[in-house]
């Protein structure tokens, strides 16, 4: 039998486009970084030669500091995480950022204190999503198998890990634009929907 939602105690949550309104302007990025448009970013950069990949790293980290500072919240994110810690969970977060430029939008969102910075996974601290290494890692570190986590995210790189992990996973959209239903367990149009499942389905 499936898994209540109300019975899992550690979430891990993707930052940009799911517990943030979505700000990253990756056609913008590309074309700053000289990337084409159906390329991943970090794994075109990872192929360049040592020295361009540095210099281009370089700006990359200069653009994603530019958009961790502007980092609005997505709807329903403050009682979501209130919620959470009410019932003590455990939450983590797991980024294609870096660890330092996703600990400044969660600072710019007010919602810091309910994240310990060691459980801020970023692609220094892990092998970038889609791999399930950064949810295995924190399975590890909260001595819990990967099967009893959460991975919430808002695109295919997310819900892709999740599956990779053997966990569960949950499809937060911002429009119907993208559906992946052979990766996704539970699907919600916004944090606050999620919220009020939760409260509506109260153990």
């Amino acid at each position: 039998m499936a898994k209540a939602l109300n019975e899992f105690r550690h979430w891990v949550f993707d930052l940009d486009g799911t517990l943030t309104q979505p700000v990253h302007d990756f056609e913008h990025i590309r074309n700053e970084l000289g990337i084409p448009q159906s390329e991943d970013i970090l794994a075109h950069l990872n192929a360049l030669p040592e020295a361009l990949r540095l210099e281009k790293s370089e700006r990359l980290d200069q653009l994603e500091h530019f958009y961790a500072l502007q980092a609005k919240p997505a709807d329903g994110i403050y009682g979501l995480l209130d919620y959470l810690a009410s019932q003590a969970c455990t939450l983590g977060i797991l980024t294609r950022n870096t660890r330092e430029f996703a600990l400044l939008s969660l600072d710019a969102l007010g919602v810091s204190q309910y994240f310990c910075e060691a459980e801020v996974i970023g692609r220094d601290e892990a092998t970038p999503k889609p791999d399930p290494q950064g949810i295995q890692h924190l399975a590890k570190k909260w001595k819990v198998p990967p099967a009893s986590l959460l991975m919430i995210g808002d695109y295919r790189y997310d819900l892709l890990a999740g599956r990779a992990a053997h966990c569960t996973t949950v499809h937060v959209y911002q429009s119907d634009e993208h559906h992946w239903p052979e990766l996704t367990d539970h699907r919600f149009s916004s944090l606050k929907h999620l919220h009020n499942t939760l409260l509506e389905t109260v153990i």
